[in-house]
């Protein structure tokens, strides 16, 4: 029974995530349509005639426009053959060629279909990524990679079918956010690492790393006066949110929780991990020197755990950074820009929430692995002390 213990555990879990994964397709059903255009996949039978020249900035880049003879292969008009003019400009540049397949965007104005070009298709792409990843991930892992793939499809999953509807049904996002990643982080370190002491650790050390890192954010963001806004695609969320309950200001911390989360985890499973293999190695070890060499061994991840998560936040605002460059803001200016600031604020919290993990990871797995030596070297005692009396 206790072999099969964390994948009972990690079923139970599962399906009750799938009882609130079902409330998303009642949210579905309320969810308003914003765009009326209809998207298909088309494929270029022909160039018609092109007026292009070459784009001073950027190599292999033309400005102009063609105009095409596109034949619709998906949807309703599948088999239909349109004669459509694409404008290349520097905001929308997609240069046709025969034999590509592209995505169109169609739009019934006065009873007749209007068809124009919307971008090219590269949904391929990241499929054949996807599918090298999950290949390779189950080669090399075996049954612990089908086991991690599993626990990758329902991470992603619960943002999709709990986080965000939940969000949109007007729910506090903190709350939301929290509870629906510890479940997460339970199931995924079951499956991984199976029931025991090193998951126990690992799991309440994540967690707490991510609530730390999050509510750091929380706090930093209001002596900022900042809020779900100032981020990435912020105000474009303000239109639809007039039509849905959705609290903005919580949207920062979950932000942060979930991309600091991959992270805090990594951390969290190295030092649980550390923790038994070090104990297996030499059951005479002290508490104290157990939790120095967890917190050594924990120095040298977080240095580059830090460095890495640092990182990921500058190269996604990097084009901001070249433009503050190139526009040589002065340093008042751009250091208060809310942009700039959130982007700051995610990146230093997000380490601390990972550097947070390691004590609490550390002292969790000694206290675990202490307390079941004792209760291990009582039951010895007790056991003896029986046969003892026994034999007398």
């Amino acid at each position: 029974m206790k072999k099969y213990m964390d994948l009972i555990i990690s079923a139970i879990l599962f399906l009750i995530l799938i009882i609130f994964q079902i409330n998303f397709l009642n949210q579905q059903s309320k969810r308003k349509k914003y765009f009326k255009q209809e998207f298909e996949v088309a494929i270029v039978e022909n160039i018609i005639k092109e007026r292009l020249e070459k784009d001073k900035v950027i190599d292999n880049r033309y400005n102009g426009s063609q105009t095409l003879k596109l034949k619709i292969l998906t949807g309703r008009l599948k088999g239909k053959e349109f004669v459509v003019i694409n404008p290349m400009s520097v905001m929308h540049n997609a240069k046709a060629v025969k034999g590509i397949k592209m995505i169109v965007g169609i739009t019934k104005e006065n009873g007749k279909d209007s068809i124009w070009v919307y971008n090219y298709k590269r949904d391929y792409v990241v499929y054949i990524l996807g599918g090298l990843f999950m290949m390779l991930l189950i080669m090399l892992g075996k049954k612990q990679g089908i086991r991690s793939l599993i626990s990758l499809i329902i991470t992603g999953s619960n943002i999709i079918f709990i986080i965000l509807p939940r969000i949109f049904a007007g729910q506090d996002p903190i709350m939301v956010s929290i509870i629906t990643i510890s479940i997460t982080t339970i199931i995924s370190f079951l499956l991984i690492s199976g029931y025991n002491k090193k998951s126990l650790s690992a799991i309440l050390g994540t967690v707490g790393g991510s609530i730390i890192a999050g509510t750091l954010v929380y706090i930093a963001g209001k002596l900022a006066g900042l809020s779900g806004v100032t981020m990435d695609k912020g105000q474009q969320l303000l239109y639809v949110a007039r039509d849905y309950n959705i609290k903005i200001k919580g949207l920062l911390f979950v932000s942060i929780l979930i991309a600091s989360h991959g992270a805090i985890m990594d951390v969290g499973m190295s030092i649980a991990s550390s923790a038994s293999e070090i104990y297996k190695h030499k059951k005479t070890i002290s508490t104290l020197e157990l939790f120095t060499a967890l917190m050594n061994i924990g120095k040298d991840i977080t240095g580059t755990m830090a460095n890495t998560l640092i990182l990921a936040f500058v190269g996604s605002s990097l084009n901001l950074m070249m433009l503050i460059y190139g526009y040589n803001m002065q340093y008042l200016q751009f250091m208060n820009m809310p942009i700039i600031v959130t982007e700051a604020i995610n990146g230093f919290a997000g380490s601390i929430g990972i550097i947070s993990t390691v004590p609490l990871t550390a002292l969790i797995s000694v206290i675990l692995i202490k307390k079941s030596n004792i209760n291990n070297n009582l039951l010895k005692k007790n056991l003896l002390k029986k046969i003892m009396t026994l034999k007398k």
